[in-house]
């Protein structure tokens, strides 16, 4: 049974007087550093000097700093750039601004599990990672409401590493909602599993062969885009409220019966086989060598296929259905 905490198990008083240096105002930085402010804590800002980042920063009220400055005026020091570069901005930046009894932060453990960051004895190495987009943390912090989040304690130098890491979960709403205890192992192999092989992967590749079989056998492209995507979110909502259970109870006899019967046949024993190697990819490091190796010569297999999915018929309707559509609010990239 997983361990979880709230609000009455953490302690701020372990945080007051610290300085805290959020190192990135992207999607996770911005929302953790002003619920963090909001709750009372002193919170610096590093971003690359003259970026949009770093003058959303300025005009949310923050003081700006490179790296190593803020790694110098902070004891608790949170690592939110993105994965394929924190090992560097750790290595040039921060590591030799490092002093017994600090904390080093992350909100995902790959750089540590995978070694990519190797951390000092003498600092507390944990981390807090809420279970849901930056914008998601702001907003429902608040609305007086917070995001669940994650805590691990991989080193704990000054034996305060946890109730550090649960003050920090209470500054930015996690503890409203919920703590859950893991280990950067279990967050990190966990997380890119249900990336790949099921929220980001394997539902996108479900979406888009669901189009392409429809559009091959003759049926209209927005009839397609409509019944495989557009959908799709009413169902994922019912899966959030209330799991599969509810969906199936919530949908019509007819959807729930299709959906017991074919669905497997979908995914079926050779998807799980292929689920069970991608494990394997992530949990022996292949993966992890895979992606810093594609990122270290500027990511050529990503921007092809990133071109691809642009220009895909899936893609092409659902602009065109989207600007019809004003009320979801459509994003365009």
């Amino acid at each position: 049974m997983a361990v979880m905490y709230y609000e009455k198990d953490a302690d701020r008083s372990v945080l007051e007087g610290k300085t805290i240096a959020i190192i990135g105002y992207g999607s996770q930085g911005h929302a953790q550093a002003q619920n963090l402010r909001d709750s009372g804590f002193n919170v610096i800002i590093s971003e690359v000097a003259g970026s949009a980042n770093a003058k959303l920063a300025e005009e949310h009220g923050f003081e700006v700093h490179s790296a190593d400055e803020a790694a110098k005026k902070a004891q608790l020091i949170q690592i939110l750039v993105p994965d394929q570069v924190q090992a560097a901005v750790y290595r040039d930046q921060i590591a030799a601004n490092l002093e017994p009894g600090d904390t080093l932060m992350f909100s995902h453990g790959f750089n540590i599990h995978f070694g990519q960051i190797v951390p000092p004895a003498h600092v507390n190495v944990i981390m807090i990672a809420p279970k849901g987009p930056g914008h998601l943390v702001r907003s429902e912090y608040v609305k007086g409401a917070g995001v669940a989040c994650l805590i691990a304690v991989e080193n704990d130098a000054d034996g305060k590493a946890k109730q550090i890491g649960l003050a920090y979960a209470l500054g930015i709403g996690g503890a409203r909602a919920g703590v859950i205890e893991t280990t950067f192992k279990e967050e990190t192999e966990t997380d890119l599993f249900g990336e790949q092989a099921v929220l980001c992967g394997g539902a996108s590749e479900l979406v888009r062969a669901g189009f392409e079989t429809m559009v091959a056998a003759g049926y209209q492209p927005e009839i397609a885009y409509f019944e495989v995507l557009h959908e799709l979110k009413l169902i994922v909502d019912l899966f959030y409220q209330g799991g599969i259970n509810y969906m199936n109870y919530s949908v019509s006899d007819t959807a729930e019966y299709g959906g017991h019967t074919r669905g497997p046949r979908v995914v079926n024993q050779q998807s799980r086989e292929a689920m069970a190697e991608i494990l394997e990819e992530i949990r022996n490091g292949s993966f992890a060598r895979e992606w810093l190796l594609e990122c270290s010569v500027n990511r050529p297999v990503l921007n092809k296929m990133r071109e691809r999915d642009t220009v895909h018929e899936l893609e092409v309707v659902g602009r065109k259905l989207r600007k019809m559509m004003p009320f979801v609010d459509p994003k365009e990239v």
